[in-house]
């Protein structure tokens, strides 16, 4: 008998059985996964014909099917999936659906702190963008959540950074150009000598909701001279000396160590006339 008949004759005898093939086109789920599902014990087929080894399902295995799918949509670990097959009760898909209900509930509020993070990212593009440039102002901030790692370094390049930065990020479960603002520290005695070339440290400058692992300094709330420019670090030396002349003509002192951020950088553009920097000194009136 041809393999033909032999199905033709496997079909009459078990006329409400689907082969594999109809099943997969008719649940929208490949051949494969099907066969994946019977190999983990999942899912077995009603009959398969000992001659072509095609296999049968019927009604029972498609609505077991349902409940797999209907699990797999839910990111139910298979493991949870095999045990509740195997123990098929209400109060097990009860208790799995609670399980799953808390689960995708962290998960909007993992979202949700991702948007809020995004937003906060895109308004400081917006703003760095909009920021006056070469214009030296004085404005309140803080207080400020930073991350310290206090190293020397004499007018780095944007490689000379990395090393450090990985150091600052090596315990996070987020990477730092998620976390927030990485920056150079100028110490106030260097910045009081006009030794305007040598930093003493790495910061990063964290929001309110960043959850650092490590060591977390607060500053207080403060008055800052700040100014933003064309350029990067190499092109700071200047601006800092522009920036104390101000203060001195206005007779406001220094109170702290310079935070000096790349506002718009390599990670944004290939242009280097599109760079931006900005340098806050901490002051008070003398």
């Amino acid at each position: 008998m041809s393999v033909e008949k032999k199905e033709s004759a496997c079909q009459s005898e078990h006329g409400d059985l689907l082969r594999i093939g109809e099943v997969a086109r008719l649940c929208h789920i490949s051949v494969s996964s099907l066969r994946h599902y019977e190999e983990l014990g999942f899912l077995q087929p009603e009959y398969t014909d000992p001659l072509s080894r095609y296999r049968y399902y019927g009604p029972r295995q498609l609505e077991t099917l349902n409940t797999i799918r209907y699990l797999r949509a839910l990111d139910t670990p298979l493991t949870e999936i095999a045990d509740f097959l195997r123990h098929k009760d209400v109060s097990r898909m009860e208790a799995l659906l609670q399980s799953q209900q808390q689960a995708v509930e962290e998960k909007i509020r993992e979202w949700q702190r991702i948007g809020q993070k995004i937003s906060r990212r895109l308004e400081r593009l917006r703003e760095a963008k909009r920021e006056p440039l070469d214009t030296i102002r004085l404005v309140r901030r803080g207080p400020l959540r930073m991350a310290w790692l206090r190293e020397s370094l004499r007018q780095p390049a944007s490689q000379d950074m990395e090393l450090p930065i990985r150091q600052l990020e090596r315990e996070q479960q987020e990477p730092l150009v998620f976390l927030g603002k990485i920056g150079l520290s100028l110490a106030q005695e260097s910045l009081v000598r006009g030794r305007y070339e040598q930093y003493d440290g790495i910061f990063l400058l964290l929001d309110e909701a960043d959850d650092y692992h490590g060591a977390v300094e607060v500053l207080p709330a403060a008055d800052y001279a700040v100014v933003c420019f064309r350029g990067s670090h190499h092109e700071a030396p200047q601006e800092y000396r522009r920036l104390m002349a101000f203060l001195a003509a206005q007779g406001w002192q220094v109170t702290g160590s310079a935070q000096e951020v790349t506002l718009i950088d390599y990670g944004l553009t290939n242009s280097r006339e599109e760079f931006v920097t900005e340098i806050a000194i901490p002051v008070q009136k003398g």
